[in-house]
């Protein structure tokens, strides 16, 4: 507690001293351009990693980034989203999971958590549909690290799913007012990984326009876990023509239609574990 206060203290008399301005403007309202979703995790902080000014950000948090499916929760989740959208006007919504998520680890062994902590067994029935995608389509090929990273990496796309659950974001899609956005934060180097549509693949988020999907489907094209530190790519936005008529495709190169990350497992094993959830 003593380093709160002092903390506190630098605060008052450094950064908003200098700031007063800025303090003074918030006061009369907040204008948020992002709604940002992520874990409650200590190790994330969403104005750091994106260095967004204060205001800029209206943050849900809770364990593992969930959004329980509209009218399967009277939790605070579905209020928060409610009120960014329709009272704030907010046009863009990030999931953000990350790296060693424990929630996630714990959705893996469910069946350990419900005596010692059964109210996080009983949030994390909100993503059952990330267990059972993942208990069936990886766990017999993927282990450990690799297991809990595509765990991390679905889990995201279901929160997606789940978002277009509710009235408002249906409607603010339809009206071409609200985008969508899924992220993956690796604590250990820094580095943030985004969903591509067209691809079907978390990597190194760029500018490119891309024409939504209703369906968020993973095709991990390598471990996420252990992917090198990310340039952006240089690409040029795809033409209409391009993305109505282009199928997609893996980032990475394929033997023998399974991508080369997979190529160590049996022909049959490499297929399901790239085609995912999809096939």
């Amino acid at each position: 507690m003593k380093k709160l206060l002092e903390g506190l203290h630098r605060f008052q008399s450094g950064y908003f001293s200098s700031h007063k301005e800025l303090f003074e403007q918030l006061a009369h309202g907040q204008h948020p351009r992002i709604l940002f979703i992520t874990c409650a995790d200590s190790r994330i902080d969403p104005n750091l990693i994106t260095q967004a000014d204060i205001g800029e950000l209206f943050v849900i948090r809770n364990a593992g980034n969930i959004i329980p499916p509209y009218g399967s929760a009277n939790g605070g989740e579905g209020a928060s989203l409610e009120y960014a959208l329709d009272a704030l006007g907010i046009e863009q919504i990030v999931v953000c999971g990350h790296s060693h998520c424990g929630a996630m680890k714990g959705l893996l062994k469910m069946n350990s958590l419900e005596d010692k902590m059964p109210l996080v067994y009983n949030w994390l029935k909100h993503a059952e549909a990330t267990r059972r995608l993942v208990k069936e389509n990886y766990s017999e090929f993927l282990e450990g690290e690799d297991l809990l990273e595509i765990t991390i990496a679905e889990n995201v796309l279901n929160q997606l799913d789940n978002l277009q659950t509710y009235p408002s974001v249906r409607s603010k899609q339809h009206q071409q007012k609200l985008s969508l956005h899924g992220w993956i934060y690796r604590i250990e180097t820094g580095e943030v990984l985004a969903y591509d549509p067209l691809l079907h693949d978390f990597i190194a988020p760029h500018s490119r326009l891309t024409i939504p999907e209703a369906e968020y489907v993973l095709h991990p094209s390598v471990r996420l876990h252990n992917l090198a530190p990310f340039t952006v790519p240089e690409m040029s936005p795809p033409s209409l023509s391009e993305t109505k008529t282009s199928a997609p495709v893996s980032v990475a190169s394929e033997t023998n239609g399974h991508s080369q990350a997979y190529s160590h497992l049996p022909p049959e094993q490499a297929d399901r574990i790239y085609r995912g959830s999809s096939h």
